[in-house]
């Protein structure tokens, strides 16, 4: 039970940050339009992926969607990471990393269930 409490919270902080992050994205903060502007995203791109962190974010509310969301978001994750090592930013690269991990290991733990048998 304390596992499925734990994995639940780390959901939870999941979706709060893809929320977060995809907002930032699709309503093009100055930080976010900084950032992906050196990797030549368009402000239409920006939002394009701001918008599927959005969906994907939500999509791991969801015991169907649970996995499909989490892939989602995880590969959103990756591409950043592989841009910066692009740009061989390992700071930017470390940053990333654990939101990454936290998807992998939320996919691990799979969709909390708190039925009783």
């Amino acid at each position: 039970m304390a596992l499925k409490i734990i994995n639940s919270v780390l959901i939870l902080v999941a979706v709060l940050m893809g929320l977060k992050q995809g907002w930032a994205m699709f309503s093009n903060k100055p930080e976010m339009v900084e950032m992906f502007s050196k990797w030549n995203f368009t402000k239409t791109a920006l939002m394009i992926n701001g918008a599927v962190t959005i969906v994907a974010a939500l999509l791991i509310l969801f015991p169907k969607t649970f996995v499909f969301g989490n892939f989602l978001m995880a590969a959103g994750i990756l591409l950043i990471i592989c841009l910066h090592l692009l740009d061989k930013d390992l700071r930017g690269v470390a940053i990333e990393l654990p939101f990454l991990l936290l998807n992998l290991i939320i996919i691990y733990l799979q969709y909390p269930n708190f039925r009783t048998a």
